[in-house]
């Protein structure tokens, strides 16, 4: 019986930090549902993206993936609840550009983004996407900037908080096009679209996803995208450089983590549910027609998405340093 018990415990704990922690076993995982942070509000691209995913990766582990949504800081707290939790496959971090590489240089947060989080999968990008309320009377992306400079205070831009890529986007905006914008930050880019749809706010520099359908009916209008050619499910839209704004190049991408310390064998298996989920041509189809650009084949694995993330703090870091950036 003590043979038994000795086998059991030694099954059930690893060393981890100061003590012990119980983690999942390998072979047994996962026996519970999975709860994946969203660290934005209900309704936005990064929430309306988790759960395409999540829906279609419950197929491959057999447990449903719950999404839980905590907002605030620009994404900081709902990355920051992910780190704080067991290393147990349990719990998952979604994030993009904004989260996971600018909050560090815009946050003091009690973390390190790339020490305390490992990677798990690349996710698709979204090109950022010029729109306003339809009471401004531009019509193209150059008489925009035109009544942007004109006005005697000005224009409001809605963004996710400081350093999120909506906020970014609108300083990278700023920085190429000579125009000044107000930011209204919120606690994500749906509740900021909501205010734009009723003239709240005057822009968005948002993420496609987010805005394309309300550019389709028409309650918001679009000028110009910051990819380097045209969304093929909006290609109407011109881009940026097609525009007359030479310079303004940014894309969105998005990621899966979870908290460091968990056993590969299980960042292996969430990693094969979510290259399984995006390969669905159903999931696909889902994703592209929110404008979301598929991340090419050979660049879903643990260790493309933390490449690109060392590659991102590097090159934003430095811009976002330089522009001031503050915690609003």
């Amino acid at each position: 019986m003590r043979a038994l018990l000795m086998a059991l415990v030694a099954g059930s704990f690893v060393v981890g930090g100061p003590g012990f922690a119980p983690v999942a076993a390998a072979d047994t995982y996962p026996s519970r549902p999975i709860t994946i942070i969203v660290p934005f509000a209900a309704g936005g691209p990064s929430d309306a993206m988790a759960r395409v995913l999540g829906e279609r990766m419950r197929m491959s582990l057999g447990q449903p993936l719950v999404i839980e949504n905590v907002t605030g800081a620009g994404g900081s707290i709902g990355v920051g609840r992910a780190v704080q939790s067991p290393p147990d496959g349990y719990t998952i971090s979604f994030g993009h550009l904004g989260t996971h590489v600018a909050n560090g240089a815009v946050y003091q947060l009690k973390y390190d983004l790339v020490a305390d989080l490992e990677p798990v999968v690349l996710l698709p990008s979204n090109p950022m996407i010029v729109v306003s309320k339809t009471a401004v009377p531009a019509t193209s992306l150059k008489e925009l900037i035109e009544w942007l400079k004109s006005r005697p205070s000005p224009a409001t831009a809605g963004t996710a908080g400081a350093g999120s890529g909506s906020h970014i986007a609108g300083v990278y905006f700023e920085s190429v096009s000579g125009i000044k914008l107000q930011y209204v930050p919120y606690r994500g880019t749906a509740p900021a679209l909501n205010d734009l749809i009723a003239g709240q706010i005057d822009v968005i520099i948002d993420q496609t996803s987010n805005s394309i359908t309300q550019v389709r009916a028409g309650t918001i209008r679009a000028y110009a995208i910051t990819d380097d050619k045209r969304l093929a499910s909006a290609s109407e839209i011109p881009t940026a450089e097609e525009a007359g704004l030479k310079g303004f190049n940014m894309t969105l991408w998005s990621g899966l983590w979870v908290p460091r310390g968990t056993p590969k064998e299980i960042v292996t298996r969430l990693n094969a549910a979510a290259v399984e989920a995006l390969s669905d041509p159903a999931v696909k189809k889902q994703l592209e027609g929110l404008g979301l650009e598929m991340t090419p084949q050979d660049q879903l694995t643990p260790e493309a998405l933390g490449a690109r993330q060392k590659a991102e703090i590097a090159k934003w870091w430095p811009i976002i340093k330089a522009a001031n950036i503050k915690v609003e």
